[in-house]
């Protein structure tokens, strides 16, 4: 039997996946496969630099109306190993 907690981390990090499908499926697999139409670099320091931007937004203290920092930070955070993992 899971504990309360066992249960939390699966519904948070379910949660965390659906938003990822979705964003991926919106935004055309462009975090892992970008188009690169201006920038040149590669995946992973474009991910990088996502994440810091949201970092910075998040120290300034600058909200997004309809953004959701922390799920945003986590899933850039997913994507990042992925793209990591993919690059040996």
């Amino acid at each position: 039997m899971k504990t309360k907690t066992q249960q939390d981390i699966e519904r948070v990090a379910k949660d965390v996946s659906d938003l990822l499908i979705a964003k991926n499926k919106s935004y055309g697999d462009s975090a892992l496969n970008p188009s690169r139409i201006f920038s040149k670099s590669d995946t992973v320091e474009q991910l990088l630099v996502r994440i810091d931007d949201k970092l910075s937004r998040i120290q300034n203290g600058h909200d997004w109306p309809g953004d959701n920092d922390i799920d945003d930070l986590i899933g850039y955070l997913i994507l990042l190993k992925i793209a990591k993992e993919r690059n040996g």
